[in-house]
């Protein structure tokens, strides 16, 4: 099986379950899931898991993403982009440029933002944009979204060339018509580009064509992340050899089982990438105020552990 993460440039016309699809297809293998919903019309990084790695699936949903939109301002549509039905063109004078520049500005931080219609949010067991496509609208509660950065690239009226990097579950089509309703004129998102999510970026990322060449040639490992590239910020620390069978089940890890404790400097809930004497990562393991290690996240399967215990 295949085990590890691949940057791949999500193009337009496809669905994040697409791209799935299609790499099954290529890679010859089942075991693959993607890390965040990128709508059919926006493009840019959509990282995928294989194998072992889906198990970070949900950890790389978390990371921070940066986007590029181009906001249109004066009309809105059903589904607060340019692929929807448009409700309103506004027929009035744009804001001035320095009004624009103060109200996008004023979205950066925490603010409240009610989920879009089209998304697939669910609301009593069904998906919001399975009722939107039935003519039905429901009431959402406004989510607490959090905008880090948000940089207006250009500014070309009637567009507005935006940067944002913004924290999960964040609506980048839903900031668009937020700003154009605060500007009293409405706005929706003409295009979408995600340009980086966690450490994945845009200048490296790979088209299904490039990922379909590569896997022909044989050369897919030259482009495939390991597990614990995503973990590269954490201390790396081996079990002792005698004491490795107490990570390998997933036991609770006692200081006196690691190598090079006297380097060790952790604290309260900060975690470790723990490795055996050959160098396999067991899993990602925290510090407990009883100062021994719990498992946080685990990266051998059954098989593995009984092939260790074999080889060993």
């Amino acid at each position: 099986m295949i085990n590890g993460i691949l940057n791949v440039y999500k193009e337009k016309g496809f669905t994040s379950h697409d791209v799935v699809a299609k790499l099954r297809g290529i890679v010859g293998q089942r075991k693959i899931g993607h890390t965040g919903t990128l709508d059919p019309d926006a493009e840019g990084v959509l990282p995928v898991c294989l194998g072992k790695a889906t198990k970070l699936v949900d950890m790389l949903i978390e990371k921070d993403k940066v986007y590029q939109a181009a906001l249109l301002l004066g009309k809105t549509s059903d589904t607060q982009d340019s692929s929807g039905v448009i409700l309103r063109s506004y027929t009035g004078i744009l804001p001035k440029e320095q009004d624009i520049r103060n109200v996008v500005k004023s979205f950066c931080g925490d603010y409240e933002q009610i989920p879009p219609m089209y998304s697939a949010i669910k609301i009593n067991g069904k998906k919001l944009y399975a009722l939107a496509r039935a003519g039905q609208e429901v009431v959402r509660k406004p989510r607490k979204v959090h905008i880090q950065r948000i940089t207006i690239l250009k500014i070309d009226l009637p567009r507005v060339f935006l940067e944002v990097e913004c924290a999960k579950g964040t609506y980048i089509r839903t900031l668009c018509h937020d700003i154009g309703a605060e500007l009293n004129c409405g706005g929706l998102m003409e295009s979408l580009l995600r340009t980086k999510v966690g450490f994945f970026n845009i200048d490296k990322s790979l088209r299904l064509s490039q990922v379909e060449e590569l896997v022909a040639h044989g050369r897919l490992s030259e482009v495939l992340y390991p597990i614990d590239a995503v973990f590269s910020f954490l201390q790396k620390v081996r079990v002792r050899p005698e004491k490795a069978f107490a990570a390998y089940n997933g036991n609770v890890v006692l200081l006196e089982y690691l190598e090079g404790i006297e380097r060790l400097h952790v604290q309260e809930g900060e975690k470790i990438r723990l490795y055996d004497r050959q160098d396999v990562l067991i899993g990602i393991f925290r510090f407990t105020k009883d100062r021994t290690f719990v498992v946080d996240k685990m990266f051998l399967d059954r098989e593995e552990i009984n092939g260790i215990y074999k080889r060993d």
